[in-house]
């Protein structure tokens, strides 16, 4: 990922509560036929430092369940993101030398993807991403609720993966390459012209500015 200085984050508690925060994801390898992708939940283990590990799991019948065990991939989180005009800049009545831009928060996770099918473990995993996901609901489901012998069938279909982080890159573009006025306007802008997307995009060039 193209990272300019001023758009770096690589503080890992930031990476990892992102990650948390997101939660769905894009996982990236080679398979026989070339690239492959899939769009999949995922957890976040701190262990082992310093990066942690990705965990989760995809239906057996997706082609990366039939890759070899281990190979090199890439999961990617993108977060708040938003548009941005050249309209919100003071510079723009200034000079006119603006341009529009996007503002994104963007995570990869590298390393060698390993994959499983024990039962007790696949178990655990789904049971782990039910719980973080149900957590707010007033009344969670739990795996539990559902007859046992349903869900062997179902831990029968499905594969998990852990991904070991061997580099973790963060992306916070959010103005930073502009001065004061003018993140000041995209803030007021985002703000007085978006929707819920746009708010989490004015909150993150706010916490940026500081």
């Amino acid at each position: 990922m193209y990272v300019p200085s001023h758009f770096q984050e690589d503080r890992v508690p930031e990476l990892h509560a992102a990650i948390r925060s997101i939660a769905f994801g894009t996982l990236v390898s080679v398979g026989a036929d070339g690239l492959i992708a899939s769009h999949v939940p995922m957890l976040i283990d701190p262990e082992p430092a310093p990066y942690g590990t990705l965990i989760g799991h995809v239906a057996r019948a997706n082609p990366h369940g039939q890759v070899a065990s281990t190979v090199d991939a890439l999961a990617m989180f993108v977060g708040p993101n938003a548009y941005v005009t050249p309209s919100w800049y003071a510079t723009k009545r200034e000079t006119g030398k603006v341009v529009p831009t996007w503002n994104y928060v963007a995570v990869h996770a590298y390393g060698r993807l390993r994959f499983f099918d024990d039962a007790e473990r696949l178990l655990g995993v789904v049971t782990r991403l039910t719980e973080t996901h149900e957590a707010p609901r007033a009344a969670p489901w739990a795996v539990s609720d559902a007859p046992p012998d349903f869900v062997q069938g179902m831990l029968r279909a499905i594969i998990g993966f852990e991904l070991p982080i061997a580099r973790l890159e963060g992306k916070w573009k959010m103005s930073q390459n502009r001065n004061e006025t003018d993140r000041a306007g995209v803030v007021d802008g985002l703000r007085r012209e978006g929707g819920p997307a746009e708010a989490a995009v004015a909150a993150a060039v706010t916490e940026r500015m500081r």
